[in-house]
C-alpha cells in the first residue's frame, strides 16, 4: 500500500495485562469459569490481584497486541486508545511505542479521586494447561472520545482495525463508528475482530448490521463466535458470513484456521509447539500474521501461515507479545 502513511491503524482498549499462574482449584474457589473473559469493577480487581501471587505485567489489549505483532512483521502501524495520566499509562505508552507502534492519543487526566478512572488492566489467570481466564477492569480505556480520532491519519492508513471488546462503552463505540465512516469515505479497508463470545452475545445485532450495511471488509472471528453470530454450526456460519463479508478469517483452535474470500477457500493447521504455556493473545497474533500478508498482497494460504506462525510463537510463553523474531520464523516456515 504505497500511498499510505500506515498499513494498519487500530482502535482498541488500552489495557495492561497482569499475568499469573493459578491452579484449577483456585479458579473454582474464586467462582471463575475456566477460559472465560469477564468485566469486573475496581474493587474486585484489587481483591483478585491480591490473591494472584507473583505476577508479570505487560501492556496488552486485543488490537494493540495485533499491532505489536504486525509491526514486528514489518508493517507500519498506529494505535488509538485511552490511557490515564498515571504510572500504568506511562508504562503502556512506552511498551507500545518501543516496538514501533505510533501512539499519540493524549492521556486522560488522573488523580486518586474515585471519579477519575486509572489506566485499565486485565488480570490473566493461566491454568496448568495454558488456558487463560481473564478478568478485565476497563478503567480509562472505556472513555475514548470521538475527538481522539485523527481523521487525517485514518484516511492515510490502508486498513482500519477494530476490536469487539471496545464496542460496549458508549464513547468509544461512537468513536469507532466515526472512524469507520471516515475510512469508508476514503476508500480504505475496515477489519473487525469480534474478540469473544460474550461480545457477540451482547452486540451481535450491531455487528450484523455493520456487516449488512457493507461496512466490514475483513472479519476475524473464531468458530464459536461465528456460530453465535449466525445462529448455526461453525461451517454453516462461515459460508453465511462469506456471502456478506469480502474476507472472513475464522480460527478453529486446535484445528487451525480457514479463510473465505468469495468462492475461494484456504486452510492452515496450527504450528507445532513444544509446550503450550499461555493462550493469551493467540487470536490477536493470528490476526497480526494474517494482516502482514494481506497488506503485502500475499495469497490467502500464505497469510494464514503467517497467522499460524505468529500465534504459535505467542502461546509458547507467557504474555501476549512475541518474544522471538517473527520475521525469521515466518521466513523459515515459508522456506
Amino acid at each position: 500500500m504505497p500511498d499510505t502513511q500506515f498499513d494498519v491503524i487500530a482502535i482498541g482498549n488500552a489495557i495492561v495485562d497482569v499475568i499469573a499462574p493459578v491452579t484449577d482449584d483456585f479458579l473454582e474457589a474464586e467462582d471463575l469459569p475456566k477460559g472465560t473473559m469477564r468485566l469486573i469493577d475496581a474493587e474486585r480487581s484489587v481483591d483478585l490481584y491480591g490473591k494472584m501471587g507473583q505476577t508479570k505485567e505487560i501492556s496488552g489489549g486485543a488490537a494493540a497486541n495485533t499491532l505489536a505483532g504486525a509491526t514486528m512483521l514489518g508493517l507500519k502501524t498506529a494505535f488509538i486508545g485511552q490511557v490515564a495520566d498515571d504510572q500504568l499509562g506511562e508504562i503502556y505508552r512506552h511498551d507500545l511505542t518501543s516496538v514501533g507502534v505510533s501512539f499519540d492519543t493524549p492521556a486522560r487526566p488522573y488523580s486518586d479521586k474515585e471519579s477519575e478512572p486509572p489506566t485499565g488492566r486485565c488480570l490473566v489467570l493461566v491454568a496448568p494447561d495454558g488456558e487463560r481466564t481473564m478478568n478485565t477492569s476497563l478503567g480509562a480505556s472505556q472513555f475514548l472520545p470521538a475527538s481522539a480520532i485523527d481523521e487525517d491519519v485514518i484516511r492515510a492508513s490502508g486498513v482500519l482495525f477494530l476490536e469487539g471488546y471496545l464496542w460496549d462503552p458508549e464513547e468509544p463505540r461512537a468513536a469507532m463508528r466515526r472512524a469507520i465512516q471516515v475510512a469508508r469515505d476514503a476508500g480504505r479497508k475496515v477489519a473487525f475482530a469480534t474478540c469473544a463470545d460474550f461480545c457477540v452475545h451482547m452486540h451481535g445485532k450491531d455487528f450484523r448490521k455493520l456487516i449488512d450495511d457493507g461496512l466490514i471488509d475483513i472479519l476475524f472471528v473464531n468458530e464459536e463466535e461465528a456460530g453465535i453470530l449466525e445462529g448455526s454450526d461453525p461451517d454453516a456460519a462461515l459460508e453465511s458470513l462469506a456471502k456478506d463479508v469480502p474476507l472472513v478469517v475464522m480460527t478453529r483452535g486446535g484445528d487451525g484456521a480457514v479463510a473465505a474470500r468469495g468462492d475461494e477457500r484456504a486452510t492452515v493447521k496450527p504450528e507445532p509447539v513444544e509446550q503450550v504455556k499461555d493462550l493469551t493473545g493467540a487470536g490477536d497474533l493470528f490476526a497480526a500474521g494474517f494482516l502482514s500478508g494481506y497488506c503485502r498482497d500475499a495469497s490467502l494460504e500464505e497469510s494464514l501461515i503467517r497467522g499460524a506462525v505468529a500465534a504459535g510463537e505467542v502461546i509458547s510463553h507467557w504474555g501476549a507479545r512475541p518474544e522471538a523474531d517473527l520475521q525469521a520464523l515466518v521466513a523459515k516456515r515459508l522456506g
